[in-house]
């Protein structure tokens, strides 16, 4: 029987809307939230939220969140009793899990040997054969040398994915359509990894055409009990990086989502893993997965599973690490209704993404039935090109997947932020794709349709308001504003001038006779003008 463990005070060592999260689930748990920041984020909302806040360095992270000893050591000397990592940053170093450990700190997450184990792509992808997990179709060591990749690859049949071995986000992965093609993306993709990860190993895998990106949320308590919590559908992604978000997944059925749920419990067990994790498959279009990869940690779009189970993940994992068992009617646990999670960047969606760092002047979120929002930054917050530009993520539920999408246009519409360009226009451009709305989706959608135009920012008033954000146009059109430039509300209000002066010369003629009309006309003509020159 596992020791009970009691935590009264717990140190997040991260920074944003995840530590946010945690510490309100610390806060529902009664124990007391300290977290870490960085001189930049001395003023972020994790310190307004936090019961304690420590300083831990200045902006680079490896001078700050990426510091193991130093947060181990402070956790230590603050008196904390347990350490969580939220996602990115330490968060899957199994060196720092074991920091932990060593110090007497209850680490909020998986042992240290999981994540070693599933923290190398060839280990686990061996690990899961063993396990009779499906893998996708390549070599299980990494390749020694080009003659290595080269007999690999045709072994396997083109087109081929080089992936590291030692990570994963995208980061020194490389599609290889022929032979002519490998040389370079072997050198690229080896490069990409060293620089990414310390360790330029890569593997060869078969490369699917257009699947999708489907993950199952996993629990596992020291216990002996591992449940799967269903699916997620993230196979909207910009170059590997997850955009959207949803649960359930429009192409998982009943039978489906068991058998996938069955696999990523025996990818858990066969690494001996406790606490929350995800299995990560490729579902291809006759409906066979893949393992890709486990993510032993939280994940960002964690929120989509807990809308549609009513589960606190974050709190169940505190709970799993200090000793309690997950009850036994969690394993019956099915989908109730649609839950759909888009990622609030502080970037241009249609300018190449670019980075919009600066003050935020005013933020306005969200509200009403089924809509949840995570956020990490509040009015007068300073995004800075320190950290990942995450901003915030909205959340919305719906009794169906059509209710939920709909709930996500009214939030998207009341949504507000001054000061920075955000990716909320992106959102709205996808909810007019008559793919994605009818779930016809897969990893490469989104950026086959940013290539090719097919995904442009919203002409209308109330959507040009949102792309452009310039001040008062958000009220003036009844949307959001996001980002700083108002030339496609002007564009709009031009035309919209230009339509009225139209309607009120054919008034006039058509009325020429007739006095109490025209007298209409010339009070209505005087409304439409004022409210013009208002707007602008």
């Amino acid at each position: 029987m596992p020791p009970h463990r009691p935590i009264r005070k717990l140190l997040v060592a991260n920074r944003g809307e995840i530590a946010v999260r945690v510490l309100r689930a610390c806060a529902d748990l009664r124990i007391t939230g300290a977290v870490v920041y960085s001189e930049p984020d001395r003023r972020g909302l994790p310190v307004m939220v936090a019961d304690e806040a420590y300083p831990i360095g200045p902006a680079p992270s490896a001078q700050s969140y990426l510091r193991g000893e130093a947060i181990v050591e402070l956790a230590v000397a603050i008196g904390a009793d347990a350490v969580h990592p939220g996602y990115g940053f330490l968060s899957e170093r199994a060196s720092f899990a074991a920091q932990c450990r060593d110090a007497g700190l209850v680490y909020v997450g998986p042992p240290a040997e999981a994540i070693a184990a599933m923290g190398s792509k060839t280990e686990s992808r061996r690990r899961m054969i063993e396990a009779g997990v499906p893998v996708v179709p390549g070599g299980r060591e990494a390749l020694a040398d080009l003659d290595a990749a080269r007999a690999a690859a045709d072994e396997i049949g083109y087109p081929v994915m080089l992936k590291a071995a030692a990570g994963g986000g995208g980061k020194g992965m490389r599609r290889v359509e022929g032979p002519e093609d490998l040389a370079s993306a072997f050198r690229a993709a080896r490069s990409e990894a060293a620089a990414s990860f310390g360790d330029d190993a890569v593997y060869l895998e078969k490369f699917l055409v257009e699947p999708r990106h489907v993950e199952i949320q996993v629990l596992a308590d020291e216990h002996g009990r591992t449940v799967s919590l269903g699916e997620r559908d993230c196979s909207l992604q910009r170059r590997h990086q997850k955009v959207v978000e949803e649960a359930p997944s429009p192409a998982v059925t009943p039978e489906l989502r068991r058998r996938m749920g069955e696999a990523a419990v025996a990818a858990a067990r066969a690494v001996g893993y406790t606490n929350a994790g995800t299995v990560e498959f490729l579902l291809d279009r006759d409906g066979d997965f893949y393992f890709l990869e486990m993510n032993t940690r939280l994940q960002v779009e964690h929120p989509v599973t807990e809308m549609v189970t009513g589960l606190d993940l974050v709190a169940w994992q505190i709970r799993i690490a200090r000793g309690e068992a997950l009850p036994e009617a969690m394993e019956r646990i099915t989908p109730h209704g649609h839950a759909v999670e888009v990622r609030l960047y502080a970037e241009d969606p249609f300018r190449g993404f670019a980075p919009s760092p600066g003050t935020i002047r005013r933020l306005r979120l969200p509200e009403g039935p089924g809509v949840r929002n995570d956020c990490g930054v509040a009015d007068g917050a300073e995004v800075t090109v320190h950290y990942d530009p995450l901003l915030s993520k909205l959340i919305c539920w719906g009794e169906d997947r059509g209710q939920a999408l709909a709930r996500l246009g009214r939030a998207l519409g009341e949504l507000r932020v001054d000061g920075i360009h955000t990716t909320a226009p992106l959102f709205a451009a996808l909810l007019a794709d008559p793919d994605f709305r009818a779930g016809r989706v897969d990893i490469a959608m989104l950026d086959r349709k940013l290539a090719s135009g097919e995904l442009a920012p919203p002409r209308t008033a109330r959507g040009a308001a949102a792309a452009a954000g310039a001040p008062g146009a958000a009220e003036a059109a009844g949307g959001d504003g996001t980002g700083g430039d108002g030339a496609a509300v002007e564009a709009d209000l031009t035309v919209i001038a230009a339509a009225l002066a139209h309607h009120e010369r054919a008034g006039r003629r058509a009325a020429a006779g007739a006095i109490g009309g025209s007298a209409r006309s010339r009070w209505a003509a005087a409304g439409r003008r004022e409210a013009l020159r208002g707007r602008r």
